[in-house]
């Protein structure tokens, strides 16, 4: 009865609107787009922070020895 991923969309649909109203929908999917909106913002800061970290690592300053 419920073998496509259209027929669960449709559910979730109807359930939301009857736990949280029609009128609130919009505000949650806002929410929703904002949030993963900054988890994306998070994740490329993250990804860039480890390339400038393997980078320094691949290319390591000259050792300084003891001068006499």
């Amino acid at each position: 009865m419920f073998d496509s991923i259209d027929d669960w969309l449709i559910i979730a649909v109807v359930a939301g609107i009857l736990f949280y109203g029609s009128s609130k929908i919009p505000k949650l999917a806002h929410s929703l787009g904002r949030s993963v909106g900054e988890f994306k913002k998070g994740r490329l800061e993250v990804e860039r922070e480890l390339k400038a970290e393997q980078a320094g690592a691949s290319n390591p300053a000259a050792p300084s020895g003891p001068s006499h």
